[in-house]
């Protein structure tokens, strides 16, 4: 009996090493070489570029990835869309400036980068991802997270050499982005000739009901507070409907596929609560 119970201890022993829970094996770190360069919206109707960016840096920073990322660039919605108001604008706007400085000053690790508002600060939000392009190498391509409309990413790519293009990869998960240009067809973006990255939807995984963002929101660490309370203004500015009741990260879930591989060494293509979660919590832990 006492052998039994010793064989069935170490049974036990073995399954608990090797029985990994999805979440805990999707975390590996594996980007592919390159760096990383971000081009979102939040100024537009929907406000998820809100916990998109915050999360997108808490991410890179809990990868020990934030030296790759060479450009951050927000609000590059160029044209006002109707359906929201110029002050409520001009509000996004500042939001997703303190949504970008903030976080990383909170979680550190971004002092190389200036965050640009791609509206107010056009030519020189063009001229930093010029700068991206044009030092992309066969060894050293630049990944572009298409977090918003492609307009500033197509305005950038006018003004590189066309033969440095074959090193830009254009990472994607909707065509909502990808259609919604005031200058730029997605058809010619495509057309520059860089590489298109494209992944599942990421709103089916991470934009999802508030309260399962309620361990963020009464976490000890202030860092992932943070995160949370940002997020949370998407969901109370009272400018759109769709965005009532939800925490969306959504963009961030591109990001979180080029740190776990992208489609060099088989990134994670849907993302998860519980994937953010153990990464941010993780870091924090570990970086008192």
């Amino acid at each position: 009996m006492k052998t039994f119970k010793a064989v069935n201890k170490i049974y036990i022993i073995v399954l608990s090493i090797f029985i990994i829970t999805p979440a805990l094996a999707q975390t590996n770190i594996e980007a592919p070489k390159g760096r990383i360069a971000i081009v979102a919206d939040g100024n537009s109707p929907d406000p998820d570029d809100l916990g998109g960016t915050t999360i997108s840096i808490a991410l890179l920073r809990a990868a020990g990835l934030e030296d790759r990322l060479v450009h951050y660039s927000h609000s590059c919605d160029l044209v006002r869309d109707d359906r929201i108001s110029e002050q409520a604008e001009k509000e996004r706007h500042h939001l997703m400036q303190v949504a970008c400085d903030m976080t990383a000053r909170r979680w550190g690790g971004f002092n190389h980068l200036t965050f640009y508002d791609a509206i107010w600060q056009k030519e020189e939000t063009i001229n930093d991802l010029c700068w991206a392009i044009n030092s992309s190498t066969k060894e050293d391509p630049l990944w572009i997270i298409e977090a918003g409309e492609p307009d500033i990413i197509g305005m950038a790519l006018k003004k590189t050499p066309k033969e440095k293009h074959q090193y830009v990869k254009v990472v994607t998960h909707h065509p909502a982005n990808d259609n919604a240009g005031d200058f730029y067809t997605w058809q010619q973006i495509l057309d520059f000739g860089i590489e298109e990255v494209r992944i599942p939807d990421q709103n089916i995984n991470l934009k999802l009901d508030h309260e399962q963002w309620d361990w963020a929101k009464n976490h000890e660490d202030p860092r992932i507070r943070l995160v949370w309370t940002i997020g949370n203004i998407a969901e109370i500015d009272n400018i759109v409907n769709f965005q009532k009741g939800k925490w969306d990260c959504s963009d961030a879930g591109m990001v979180l596929y080029w740190i776990t591989g992208a489609n060099v060494n088989d990134g994670l293509k849907a993302g998860s609560l519980d994937v953010v979660k153990n990464l941010l919590e993780n870091y924090v832990s570990n970086n008192q």
